[in-house]
């Protein structure tokens, strides 16, 4: 690391961070930007972003040798998890001295030292901030420790404008902190306006007092469903205030989590509809005309017939079992995990893939692949899934390529394609239940949206992670991490 902290490198990186926000970039792609500056002034081996929600963090942006956590989960219960939540908000720690698998990982690849800083908004964690150290480093002096310190102020800054984060749709930013109050003039001046108001929506009593309300304002006794500017709703009711001069009491509250339950049930009943009809048309549809015209049909038709109804019926079982699964927790099969060949696993699952995808996978699985410790029948959904995905977005008769490798800690296996890419912001929404329905690519690109949100529940459930990113060139990686067994 530098003798001292490189403030020069601070001021013209963030220099830089400004000029993308004022461009357009928001969300991951800043985030990212920020990490790259802080590690060049603090001299790190890597910086990471852990963005926490109420079941637990994780991490979604890293720069230096640290991109390998990406998409990895800390639950609430993990040492680490634990660690970063409590204490000073900038401290120095050990890693060695921690328990837990991640902190064990991190220190097998000699990052042995850390320095955190929690991202808060009004005492509320959204995230933390991490400089690691490499054995021989000296961590961050008193005044690397305050830059990181502000740049985890201006991530948590970014957290409160709402520019592109969270990452996660169950963020805590998002989520209702108590009913707003608020009293209006007959002009409409806000009058009242308690703490609570000021937490739901983002606005001081200094921002507040004596101008409008930022929202509409309902006929007295009625009750409105309001979207806000930064995607928020808000539902809002009003009643005149007893008393002299014409006053209004309004009250509100953050009803974005039940707005998003009620538009995923609207959207499972229109998937699965759109999604089942399809097949059972076709299949009523041959099996019509084989009843109808069986005399008339040559033997080449009927089977013809026959193979179409059986491909269809395979499609709609896939997407029977597919949104079970999707609504029933635990591992796949309930199996415990134990080691085993994942190469082989992988193998396995080829023949049974639809002809089409079976087509166009490229396999380079090394022979000397370390066992992978986790349920190997579940595989098989996992690289389906997975393959799948791939090839909705990409050109037909384009390569999938299915590679596999290991760090030591864990093993890995990679589905490329050279389709449209996934954008930066994109990368942790496609594991949302659904999401592809609310991206608006059903047109395009049609599906229930259940794949990768199946393929993360699976892999996490096995203690390991997924993850999205761009391929150089075009096209889009995901990449399965699984313990080494």
């Amino acid at each position: 690391m530098p003798e001292r902290t490189d403030l020069a490198a601070l001021i013209t990186g963030h220099s830089a961070v400004i000029e993308m926000i004022n461009s357009g970039d928001a969300g991951l792609p800043v985030l990212t930007q920020l990490l790259r500056v802080a590690r060049s002034a603090v001299g790190a081996a890597s910086v990471a972003f852990v963005e926490f929600a109420p079941t637990g963090g994780r991490v979604i942006a890293a720069s230096g040798n640290a991109k390998w956590m990406i998409g990895r989960p800390l639950p609430a219960s993990d040492p680490v998890t634990v660690c970063l939540l409590a204490g000073p908000r900038v401290r120095q720690v050990r890693v060695d001295h921690l328990p837990g698998q991640l902190a064990g990982e991190l220190a097998a690849r000699g990052l042995r030292r850390m320095i955190g800083a929690r991202a808060e908004i009004g005492g509320l964690t959204v995230g933390s901030l991490h400089a690691l150290y490499a054995d021989g480093e000296d961590a961050a002096d008193p005044e690397g420790q305050a830059v990181l310190g502000y740049v985890a102020a201006c991530i948590a800054h970014m957290y409160g404008d709402q520019s592109g984060l969270p990452v996660h749709g169950d963020g805590p930013v998002v989520a209702a902190l108590a009913d707003g109050l608020a009293v209006v003039d007959r002009e409409g001046h806000v009058r009242l306006w308690n703490p609570a108001a000021a937490q739901v929506t983002g606005r001081s009593s200094a921002e507040a007092l004596s101008r409008p309300l930022p929202f509409p304002l309902p006929p007295s006794g009625q009750v409105l469903d309001h979207q806000m500017p930064d995607g928020r709703w808000l539902r809002i009711t009003s009643g005149e205030l007893a008393g002299p001069g014409t006053q209004r009491v309004v009250t509100f509250r953050d009803i974005t989590d039940q707005q998003r339950r009620d538009s995923e049930r609207d959207l499972f009943v229109a998937v699965t509809s759109h999604e089942l009809r399809t097949p059972v048309t076709v299949i009523k549809g041959y099996a019509d005309t084989l009843t109808d015209h069986w005399e008339s049909l040559t033997d080449t038709d009927r089977r013809q017939a026959a193979r179409v109804i059986g491909q269809r019926a395979n499609e709609l079982a896939r997407l029977i079992d597919r949104l079970l699964s999707s609504a029933i927790d635990g591992r796949p099969g309930g199996e415990p995990a134990v080691p085993f060949d994942l190469g082989e696993a992988l193998r396995a699952t080829v023949p049974d893939l639809p002809a089409d995808l079976r087509h166009r996978l490229v396999l380079a699985l090394p022979a000397d692949l370390p066992k992978a410790l986790g349920d190997r029948h579940s595989m098989a959904t996992v690289l389906t899934e997975l393959g799948t995905n791939a090839a909705k977005y990409s050109p037909p008769e384009s390569p999938i390529e299915v590679t596999a490798g290991t760090d030591g800690q864990t093993v890995l296996f990679r589905v490329s394609d050279r389709g449209i890419g996934i954008r930066p912001e994109h990368v942790e929404r496609a594991f949302d239940r659904f999401w592809q329905g609310e991206s608006g690519d059903r047109r395009g690109y049609p599906g229930a949206g259940l794949g990768l949100y199946l393929v993360r529940r699976i892999v996490e459930q096995q203690n390991g992670w997924v993850s999205l990113r761009p391929r150089n060139g075009g096209g889009t990686v995901a990449e399965v991490r699984l313990p080494r067994g």
